[in-house]
């Protein structure tokens, strides 16, 4: 099946409050292309340098998400045009992108990652660190970044049942801190679920999936 096939099938079973970031990583400027022509807007890297590169050849109405860990000496060279950072979990990362967003002139959307996978490798805030930097006055000084929601990533694992009570984790987490309502921080993004379990992540309160393989094949 063609990219375009694909995406046209994904979208069609896509609630209407859910948001399909085709996550592109490794892939060619063309398959990219051919997701775009299929209507796709928003495109998801995890690699600043790989995604500015693409950035720069590719049509300006595309959206960019930055979906991997990002290192904050990277992060000037996005701040131009990136959309939403998913990853966001410290406040020096923060403090980074608010500065690099003044530098800039604009306000950049964030994700806090939030830790709710059983695995060393990720990355991410627990809840009382959540809970710190949301309150700390540090946080309330910056004026040019805007926490629109939490990102999270579920265990790899085949368990159905542990995945579910993860992402409900998330959920949970995002309820409580969704009353939040300051001119930085008005949380209506949850960005959870991927080609293997973005379905049941959806069912689970899911308004964001980032979707790679089922869409561009799998990578090298």
């Amino acid at each position: 099946m063609s990219i375009s096939k694909k995406i046209n099938t994904i979208k069609s079973q896509l609630p209407e409050h859910v948001t399909l970031v085709a996550v592109s990583k490794t892939k060619p400027v063309a398959d990219l292309m051919e997701a775009y022509n299929a209507g796709q807007r928003i495109f998801g890297e995890n690699k600043i340098q790989e995604m500015t590169d693409k950035w720069e050849v590719m049509p300006k109405d595309i959206e960019w998400h930055m979906i991997g860990h990002v290192q904050t000496n990277k992060v000037k060279y996005m701040a131009p045009y990136v959309s939403l950072i998913h990853g966001v979990d410290s406040l020096k990362l923060l403090q980074e992108i608010n500065k690099q967003a003044i530098k800039n002139n604009r306000v950049i959307d964030c994700l806090f990652q939030v830790y709710i996978a059983e695995e060393e490798s990720k990355f991410g805030l627990d809840e009382q660190e959540l809970e710190e930097i949301l309150s700390s006055t540090e946080f309330k000084q910056l004026k040019n970044i805007r926490i629109v929601g939490l990102m999270g990533m579920a265990t790899f694992t085949e368990n159905q049942n542990q995945i579910e009570k993860e992402f409900k984790h998330l959920k949970t987490i995002f309820d409580k801190y969704k009353t939040l309502n300051s001119e930085h921080c008005q949380l209506n993004t949850l960005s959870m679920g991927m080609s293997g379990d973005y379905q049941l992540a959806i069912s689970c309160g899911s308004t964001m999936v980032r979707i790679g393989s089922s869409i561009f094949g799998n990578r090298n």
